[in-house]
């Protein structure tokens, strides 16, 4: 894993930032390591569908305002069922597309993830070991509604659109590595981003790309999403993974403006937002030019830049400093099923309470954007997509009960639209 994170950083100075890596997950759970491929985030996704908007929307792009302050640009409304219905371009959502199917793709991909074993051989020998199974015996707590699917299926894509317009959030941050590279327990999947571009086009769901390739080919989508900067200028939105990895003086050779391989001002320029997970980096942010900082992992507690009581002095940093604030909320932690050793980091969901007071603690620092951890992250038990009971033989799949399989998405819808109403507020 080490290899090949070196071999995607190599790549991105050779091609002057040509190509994000983005490899989320937690491999050892501890902050000061580096994290492992279970969780990949970065590139941000909404589309279209038709519909009676007011007011209409432009077919080439998206704004959200960043510190601009211009709120009629952060959501589309259309009618449905004879009352107005939104999404937000300001809450946005981590989506995964690693999934795979033997139907689709010619075996299980993911669902059958191995059992990560501890870091401590004395630790890892009193823990199981191997793989899943699936159907059945699938690489996550929960069960999803739809059952083990594949991320190539076009039918799954439409329900997944569906959900993430039904919860309000106007953005998809898709997970990406290089072309012909993937996470280790997973393929390539480059190919599936314009199917998903499309579909999220359909369903009022903006996109925006996560490396210049994609930018450059699908600039003109209906579906690209772009962002506002400080600046005024109107530029595409990455969030960077792991960027404490390197040095804080090699990403200002990058970013900050008199750099000597700058991107500022040129085609490949964009809104970056960097990884804050120990209190250090807050600073290392600030000098590699960065423009932001976002802080991904449900579990709260975990990191410093995890831990809702930080926000608040993270925020004031940030606005000490120019930089935006993105807070990520997530409904509940549990990876047990892919690290059984894991269970002092499990965050239970608590009927959704958990999720609310994530949710309110981030939308106290009065932030720009909002992201939510996750849409479809199974193996770490964030995602707010439908999920039912199930019960095998072997397992026991924890549920939503006795609420409804919608009820994250109805909890996203609550807070995205408070959100909206509260930034009208303090705008005035």
């Amino acid at each position: 894993m080490t290899r090949l994170r070196k071999k995607a950083f190599i790549a991105l100075f050779l091609f002057t930032l040509f190509i994000f890596g983005t490899m989320m997950g937690l491999r050892t759970l501890k902050p000061s390591d580096g994290f492992s491929d279970l969780a990949p985030g970065m590139g941000e996704f909404v589309g279209e569908r038709g519909g009676d908007r007011k007011p209409p929307v432009s077919n080439d792009m998206v704004v959200s305002p960043g510190q601009s302050h211009l709120a009629s640009d952060t959501k589309v409304v259309f009618t449905k069922s004879d009352r107005d219905y939104s999404i937000f371009y300001d809450v946005q959502i981590f989506y995964y597309l690693w999934y795979g199917t033997p139907q689709m793709d010619g075996k299980y991909i993911h669902w059958d993830h191995v059992l990560v074993p501890h870091w401590d051989p004395k630790i890892a020998a009193s823990h199981a070991k191997g793989r899943h199974t699936p159907p059945e015996d699938i690489a996550a707590s929960f069960f999803p509604e739809l059952g083990p699917y594949s991320s190539r299926d076009p039918t799954v894509l439409e329900s997944h659109m569906s959900q993430i317009e039904a919860a309000a959030a106007g953005v998809l941050v898709l997970s990406w590595y290089p072309p012909g590279i993937a996470d280790n327990h997973g393929e390539p999947c480059e190919d599936l981003v314009p199917a998903v571009m499309d579909a999220a086009h359909r369903h009022s769901i903006k996109c925006e790309a996560s490396y210049s390739k994609l930018s450059a080919e699908y600039g003109n989508h209906g579906a690209f999403y772009r962002f506002r900067s400080t600046t005024g200028r109107i530029l595409p939105l990455f969030y960077v993974y792991d960027s404490y990895l390197t040095p804080p003086e090699a990403w200002a050779e990058l970013l900050h403006p008199a750099g000597a391989h700058t991107l500022r001002g040129t085609p490949y320029d964009g809104v970056f937002l960097a990884l804050v997970v120990e209190e250090r980096h807050k600073h290392e942010i600030l000098a590699g030019a960065f423009d932001g900082m976002y802080t991904y992992f449900a579990s709260n507690g975990f990191s410093f830049g995890s831990s809702h009581q930080n926000w608040k002095a993270v925020k004031a940093f940030c606005d000490g400093n120019n930089l935006l604030f993105v807070p990520s909320a997530g409904p509940g932690y549990v990876d047990t099923a892919v690290r059984p050793w894991n269970n002092h980091n499990t965050r239970n969901r608590v009927n959704g309470r958990y999720y609310e007071t994530s949710l309110q603690a981030a939308l106290s620092v009065r932030p720009e954007i909002v992201t939510i951890t996750s849409f479809n992250e199974w193996h770490e038990g964030t995602q707010i997509e439908k999920a039912v009971p199930r019960k095998t033989v072997s397992r026991l799949y924890f549920d939503y009960q006795p609420h409804r399989s919608d009820l994250y998405l109805e909890l996203t819808r609550k807070w995205a639209e408070h959100f909206n109403k509260e930034k009208d507020k303090w705008l005035m």
